[in-house]
């Protein structure tokens, strides 16, 4: 025969357990949303995004020729490889403020990030 009050102590514990591991995942953010720029007849669609801080940003190449995404800040706080059609860059902006890009294999293409 099991022990009742054993049984009641074990789901206790487990409950605990549940409710402090799930305090801990909701205390947590990564990121407060997410956005997607493409990228198109060699623009950026939209030219222009606001977004809040902690937003993953993707970039979709939908040209069939090769590009990336370089901010203009010095150092720069993102940079990507080169992209070719079809594929996709991601970076998460954490800190508010304007960014300015451009594709530097194509410096006419040119974008604006405004992170709040």
């Amino acid at each position: 025969m099991s022990n009742p009050l054993g049984r009641r102590a074990f789901v206790v514990v487990c409950g605990a357990a549940l409710l402090a591991m799930a305090g801990g995942a909701s205390a947590q953010q990564v990121a407060t949303g997410a956005a997607e720029i493409d990228i198109k007849n060699f623009a950026f669609q939209p030219t222009t995004l606001t977004i809040a801080a902690g937003t993953a940003v993707t970039w979709v190449n939908q040209d069939e020729e090769p590009h990336n995404i370089v901010d203009l800040a010095k150092p720069h706080v993102f940079r990507s490889p080169g992209i070719d059609g079809g594929e996709k860059y991601t970076f998460v902006f954490d800190k508010p403020g304007t960014y300015e890009y451009v594709c530097s294999v194509h410096p006419h293409m040119h974008g604006t990030i405004v992170v709040k």
